[in-house]
């Protein structure tokens, strides 16, 4: 064998090994997974979760689909047409997995589904049978046939009926077997889900870390295409080419390339704007690496330059994020990164004539936002909304100011609020149509707030540097 061949097949070994050892390691965060959860759980209930449906798009078309959060979590598994049983009580088998049957024609139309070994394979759950096998599994259960105890209740995964009196189909099967089987009892383990999903894994941290990678990357190459006359779509398309080349599902939610008076929408998607010189362009975008994604947002001029309204802007929304990090400690909450945050944005728009007093909420007419929220297998992931910070909690802090006359003219019109556009009305103008936002994703480690969202342009000086070189 040449000493080309011994090396190539030396780095297919190499690739095949690390692909195993990562496989492996998934395949032990979700027993860990699944052991939390079964710990938390009654001993005599029966958990049963669906994967999400699939949707249509129009006609015969469907979305690209995309499993559900939960199920994802405890399984691993993206297809859809899937259920998992978990019974904590029982002493031999507590998980079970149900797959659609294969099918040859539909392979043909749609492409491969996973056999029962490959989903064993994938989820680590040992017992995987097809769906058609799946209520006469529930029957045996429920009916003491196949178990060493009695179900006294059925535990699903909401949301519960809201006031529009539609049940969720999880609901509606547990309805069904209540009736079916006198003295079951239905529980919404809902909350169960957060508790875990709040504290992130080493494994779940690691793809963090990699979505956040990823994602920088994606953001300097935004940062490099962006100039005046490119279209926001061209900005768009350069970043979530990066995502798919790095290895990425796509991103982690739609992505937010918004330039001049569109970055003063929280949420604008359209990205059909053509950049104009002395634009600001807010960018908000992340990638989805293995069902996980950060949330990163930068705010620079497209043509290299920030104004000195610009800056002015600027500095406040930096300087809010910078003393927010500095209270995300061990022991606090996302209340009070928020409340700091508040307390510096008021401030400064006290000192550029945004506002007039700083007692009141005068400041929300132009911070619309809270700092902070969970992020994860969803980018605005659940847990407990007040909980204490603690090592493995993934979070951003987000501060954001937003100048848009609309916000003056939408007020309420009452003597005080008219008193208070009569004396910013004039700072408005100046500022008008200025949208800045901050954004970086935390892990908490060692008791502080850890960035992951890492080289990244952040500062002003920064910045214009980078622009200046691109």
């Amino acid at each position: 064998m040449n000493l080309a061949r011994r090396i190539a097949l030396s780095f297919f070994c190499a690739l095949l090994l690390t692909s195993i050892a990562g496989a492996a390691a998934f395949q032990d965060d979700l027993h860990g997974r699944r052991e939390k959860l079964m710990q938390l759980l009654s001993p005599e209930s029966m958990l049963i979760l669906w994967s999400a449906p699939e949707r249509v798009y129009s006609a015969d078309v469907n979305y690209p689909y995309r499993q559900d959060s939960n199920f994802f979590y405890l399984t691993g598994i993206e297809q859809p047409e899937s259920i998992v049983v978990i019974l904590p009580g029982n002493k031999t088998q507590k998980e079970f997995l149900f797959i659609r049957p294969r099918d040859a024609v539909r392979e043909h139309w749609e492409g491969h589904s996973l056999s029962t070994d490959e989903a064993a394979q994938i989820s680590g759950i040992k017992t995987v049978y097809e769906t058609k096998d799946f209520e006469s599994f529930v029957g045996d259960v429920l009916s003491g046939k196949s178990i060493e105890y009695h179900i006294a209740q059925v535990a699903v995964v909401g949301p519960p009926p809201g006031n529009s009196g539609v049940v969720p189909d999880s609901y509606a099967h547990a309805n069904n077997l209540i009736e079916r089987f006198p003295g079951l009892q239905m529980r919404d383990v809902t909350q169960l889900f957060g508790k875990l999903r709040l504290i992130k894994t080493n494994y779940e941290q690691k793809m963090l870390v990699e979505s956040a990678r990823i994602s920088a990357e994606a953001h300097r190459e935004g940062m490099k295409v962006a100039r005046p006359n490119v279209w926001e779509y061209q900005v768009q398309a350069a970043m979530e080419y990066i995502f798919k080349k790095d290895g990425a599902i796509g991103w982690g939610y739609p992505s937010i390339v918004a330039s001049g008076p569109n970055a003063t929408t929280l949420h604008y998607e359209a990205s059909t704007r053509q950049m104009k010189n002395g634009d600001l362009l807010l960018v908000d975008a992340a990638a989805n690496y293995d069902y996980l994604t950060t949330d990163i947002t930068r705010t620079y001029p497209v043509n290299g330059k920030f104004t000195q309204a610009q800056k002015d802007i600027y500095e406040i929304v930096l300087r809010a994020q910078n003393e927010g990090i500095k209270v995300a400690v061990k022991g606090a909450t996302l209340g009070e990164i928020n409340a700091k945050t508040v307390q510096v944005i008021k401030d400064g728009l006290l000192k550029l004539g945004l506002i007039t007093e700083t007692r009141g909420q005068q400041y929300s007419t132009w911070y619309t936002h809270s700092s902070s929220h969970w992020i994860g297998i969803d980018v605005h992931d659940i847990g407990e909304r007040n909980a204490r910070l603690a090592d493995g909690m993934a979070f951003t802090i987000e501060p954001g100011i937003y100048i848009r006359q609309e916000a003056l003219d939408n007020l309420p019109k009452t003597p005080e609020n008219q008193e208070f556009i009569q004396k910013v009305q004039s700072t408005v103008d100046k500022y008008k149509n200025i949208g800045v936002r901050i954004e970086d994703s935390f892990v908490m480690t060692d008791g502080r707030a850890k960035s992951i969202s890492v080289g990244i342009p952040r500062t002003v000086d920064e910045i214009e540097a980078f622009m200046k070189n691109r």
